[in-house]
């Protein structure tokens, strides 16, 4: 009898279905981090997470930025991109029919990094016109600088302008009581402030791309960079949004 040939939708399944990285991908599906949360979270050994977050790295399902705010710390993210493509080809062979999301309820993000002049800027951005504004969108950071041109333009180009948007202080969103919180560089996670009334604190651990130097090509390059991943986490969060909030009404998370 012939065996039959095993596809990458297969072979992907059965990556997904081992306890262990299912534990680990559903912690980065929320949030970046370090092996350390990992172990904490899962409650798993430590050689036991590196090896499973070593096996998901070689299937592009988990990637890994080092920390700005410090170069000995690792955090790992969750390819959205990958696991979709792997999720569609699953969905593709077994034609499982996809449902629309539900109506999402009217909560306020913040998004926060240190100058409010890139990242942080472009994820309101995005988060504004993906979620044809169903959810309020702010940004905020602990040493505002003004806007940066690059971010206004790259964001421009793909149809999001944020060149009305301005850089504000913490202080400045405080009174708008945000549902959820997003820290966008590392260096904003360990030193804004906590917040008490927020559902969740989430993190994305973003490089910068404001500290780029080179030509203004490879400038350009690394702002178009952090636009699309941003883009990427944004589409994510908004998945994630009717899930925390599917048993609130609008009034009980304003």
């Amino acid at each position: 009898m012939k065996t039959p040939h095993l596809s990458s939708a297969f072979t992907g399944l059965r990556l997904l279905a081992d306890e262990t990285r299912w534990k680990l991908i559903s912690e980065l599906r929320e949030s970046d981090r370090q092996v350390a949360e990992l172990v904490t979270l899962t409650g798993l050994a430590q050689n036991l997470v590196s090896y499973h977050l070593h096996v998901l790295r070689q299937a592009g399902l988990v990637n890994t930025h080092r920390s700005d705010a410090d170069g000995r710390v690792v955090y790992y993210s969750l390819s959205l991109t990958a696991l979709a493509r792997l999720l569609a080809q699953v969905s593709e062979e077994l034609t499982i029919p996809t449902t629309p999301l539900p109506s999402l309820p009217h909560v306020k993000v913040a998004f926060l990094c240190r100058a409010n002049s890139a990242r942080s800027q472009m994820a309101e951005g995005w988060l504004r016109v993906l979620s044809n504004g169903q959810v309020m969108a702010l940004s905020a950071g602990t040493h505002p600088q003004p806007v940066h041109p690059l971010a206004i333009a790259v964001m421009q180009e793909a149809g999001v302008p944020i060149d009305r948007q301005v850089a504000k202080p913490i202080d400045a969103i405080l009174n708008q009581k945000p549902n959820v919180i997003v820290t966008v560089c590392d260096i904003a996670r360990e030193t804004c402030p906590v917040w008490p009334e927020a559902t969740r604190s989430i993190h994305w651990s973003i490089a910068d791309p404001a500290v780029v130097v080179g030509s203004e090509e490879e400038r350009r390059a690394a702002f178009i960079t952090a636009r699309d991943e941003i883009y990427e986490r944004v589409r994510g969060l908004l998945a994630l949004l009717p899930r925390w909030f599917a048993d609130q009404s609008p009034s009980a998370v304003r």
